[in-house]
Order: C-alpha cells, then sequence, then structure tokens
C-alpha cells in the first residue's frame, strides 16, 4: 500500500531566530514542536508519535537523549523513531510518520529538528571530523584531508571537467535563492546578488566560491503528521505525502559514480509511488548546501538529462514567475536558513507554504499543488542518506 491518503502532514513551523544565544538546544526543539502544534490547532496531550534525529541534547553524551526531550516535551507516546540519516533524516521521517500512522502505531507524529553551530561557534570542518574520526573508515581517509568544502569543491570540478559546466552556471542557483530570500524577513542573507559578484567572491575550494556555499545558522523546524480522521476535523489545508524513496549512497569500494547520488534511485522510486513525473512538478525544495548540490539533485531527480543541469539553471531558471522550476523560494540554505547544518526539515517547511498558498506573494507559484522535496544527508561524492517526497494538496 502506498503512502497516498493514509495521513497529511497539517502543521509546520520554522523558528525565527537565525542567532540562538538566548536558547537552549531543549528551547529550540519546545519552541518550534509548540509552534507545529498550534499552526495545526493541536497540542502537545495529542501527540503519540514522535521522530527526531541526531541533533537532540545529549545525543552524543552519555544518557538518553532522545528520550530526554521526549520528557522536555512532556509527551506520552506509543510510537518513537530516531533514525539518524544526517540532513535528510526529517524527509525520511515524513514516510516513517505516515507507514506509523497507517499501521495503527500512532494518529498524531511529531517531527522536529533544531541546532545552535553558530552560536557555539561550531565550523563545518570541526563538525565533520567530530562526526567522521572514529569511523571504520576514517583511518584510511582522514590522512588526506577529506572535509566538507573540499568534497563538494571536487565534484563540481569534475561536473566542469565532464560536462563544461561553468562558474557562470552554478552562480545562477546562488542568484535565484537570492532573488526569493529578499521576501523572506528572516533570511540571513537577503540581498539580491549577481553573478558576477558571486564569482568575485573569494574560491573556498576550487571551484566553489564562497557565496556558493551555505549560510550556518541556529535555529530549527517542525512538522506534524495526522491520521486522515483527525486532519479532517482540522481548519488547515489538506497535504498529503504521495511518493518517497530513501537509500543510503556509498563509495562501493571505489567503483561509483561521483556525480550520481542517492537521488537517482530515490527519485525513480518517488515518482513511480506518486504515479507522477518531473515535468508534473510545480515547486521542488532541494537541499542546498553548496550550488552544486543543487545543479546534481536537478539531474539525478530527472528534471534535465546529466550534462545540462548548467542549462537548466541558467538566466534564472529557478527564479519563481520567470524560470522553469521554482526552487527554494525561502532563500534555502545559500539564503535564508541551514540550522544545525541540517537543511532537509526546511526545505519541507517551505514545500507546506508553496502548497497552502502561505509562501510571499512574490515568490508564490499559482495554484501549486504538487511539489517535491529531496535531501542528501552527509556528503556527496562519499557516503550519504538520500531521501525523496513527493507532497499534494488534496482537493
Amino acid at each position: 500500500m502506498g503512502l497516498k491518503g493514509q495521513a497529511y502532514v497539517v502543521g509546520a513551523y520554522e523558528h525565527p531566530t537565525r542567532h540562538a544565544v538566548d536558547r537552549s538546544l531543549g528551547q529550540l526543539h519546545a519552541d518550534v514542536a509548540l509552534g507545529a502544534l498550534q499552526d495545526a490547532g493541536l497540542t502537545v496531550d495529542d501527540v503519540d508519535g514522535y521522530f527526531c534525529a541526531g541533533d537532540v541534547p545529549g545525543w552524543e553524551s552519555p544518557g538518553v537523549g532522545p528520550l530526554s526531550v521526549v520528557e522536555y516535551l512532556g509527551l506520552k507516546l506509543r510510537h518513537f523513531d530516531t533514525s539518524e540519516t544526517w540532513g535528510s533524516s526529517y524527509i525520511n521521517h515524513v514516510e516513517h510518520a505516515v507507514q506509523a500512522i497507517q499501521a495503527g502505531k500512532c494518529r498524531v507524529a511529531l517531527i522536529t529538528q533544531a541546532g545552535r553551530p553558530r552560536a557555539e561557534k561550531f565550523s563545518p570542518v570541526e563538525s565533520h571530523l567530530k562526526q567522521t574520526q572514529s569511523t571504520a573508515e576514517s583511518p584510511f581517509e582522514l590522512p588526506y584531508g577529506p572535509v566538507v568544502t573540499n568534497m563538494y569543491g571536487m565534484c563540481a570540478a569534475r561536473h566542469m571537467y565532464e560536462y563544461g559546466t561553468t562558474s557562470e552556471q552554478l552562480a545562477w542557483i546562488k542568484v535565484a535563492a537570492s532573488h526569493h530570500a529578499q521576501h523572506n524577513p528572516n533570511a540571513m542573507l537577503p540581498k539580491v546578488v549577481t553573478v558576477e559578484e558571486v564569482i568575485a567572491s573569494p574560491i573556498v575550494s576550487t571551484p566553489l566560491h564562497r557565496l556558493d556555499c551555505c549560510v550556518i545558522s541556529d535555529g530549527g523546524g517542525a512538522l506534524v503528521i495526522a491520521h486522515p480522521d483527525v486532519a479532517r476535523q482540522l481548519k488547515r489545508p489538506l497535504i498529503r505525502p504521495i511518493g518517497s524513496g530513501f537509500t543510503v549512497k556509498h563509495l562501493n569500494g571505489g567503483y561509483f559514480n561521483i556525480l550520481e547520488s542517492g537521488a537517482v534511485q530515490t527519485g525513480k522510486e518517488a515518482f513511480a509511488e506518486a504515479g507522477v513525473t518531473p515535468q508534473d512538478i510545480q515547486y521542488a525544495s532541494l537541499y542546498d548546501s553548496f550550488t552544486i548540490t543543487v545543479l546534481i539533485q536537478l539531474e539525478n531527480l530527472g528534471f534535465c538529462e546529466p550534462g545540462q543541469g548548467g542549462r537548466f539553471v541558467a538566466d534564472g531558471g529557478l527564479i519563481s514567475g520567470v524560470g522553469r522550476l521554482p526552487f527554494n523560494t525561502d532563500g534555502g540554505g545559500l539564503c535564508n536558513n541551514h540550522p544545525g547544518n541540517r537543511g532537509g526539515m526546511t526545505k519541507l517547511i517551505e514545500a507546506m507554504r508553496q502548497l497552502r498558498g502561505e509562501a510571499h506573494p512574490a515568490v508564490q507559484v499559482d495554484n501549486c499543488t504538487l511539489a517535491l522535496v529531496h535531501g542528501t544527508g552527509g556528503q556527496l561524492g562519499a557516503r550519504h542518506g538520500s531521501a525523496t517526497l513527493i507532497l499534494e494538496r488534496e482537493g
């Protein structure tokens, strides 16, 4: 049995902060949980399923971090899921929540995400080393100095070598994000930039420039998924997941294509389950840790042929009201928010805004009824979790 009609996303909330100097990690989780429940018209007492990943307090320290969040929120649960696939976790959690509701394990599921890397002054390099230095592969890889930026730089360099993709084409992705972010009062980088400004910014890892990289921010977000009987009693638009896919893409002992992410598989699975094609999608929330991340996902998900991503995004191809595929209309991780170095949750929330007709009028897609969300958790060019979700507005 597929996902369609089994449950609905009835609440969504994005934390307005981008610098949480006055909020603990637990408080951020509580803030977004209460915000999403209020948006849905529900309370903490209605929640009987909780989903979280490795961004909860105490996860990496001795103790019971995820369980402590349940206690902190005062939840009374019948179902609990702590699947950790980094930034793709929350997209994967939506599928898990629908399946749990379908199986009778819960009726109202809460998914939360939060992070404070900016307030804690925790750099991406430190984060990468902390997460990888004790893994089985670390003795063989760490001597070569892999960090997030040079792994993605390697993907961009290979794409340029294989297909003639240019820095100007990659820059158009940042330009599109900035055109959207100018309408978001909470965006970290609301200023519209040009292709020339992106290319003029300092090189971070050849060929990627500073403006090819996402922001580092605090904050978070939450979603509420409900059984159809519950959802139909609420005064909220009915948004239903209709297709999903998940996989773990890894190096396969060295036999892999650096330009093929897990989206090649998860996209096919999600489209097949939903019974739609890439051409049917009206809005896309795409993980944008770097501009090259977006380009590769567009190709891997089937929005364009391999090697055609540069042409697809050039000249405003991703700008709402201008291009063929509006993307990340809140400004995305490139300009708006990338809380806890995990961008999957914010991608879901903006898709919800579009499907509800609640995005800013300047970027709202007319009569948006079908949206795609895709996330990578980990790194392109190495091992990562990949999740694709297709959402539809009912009625």
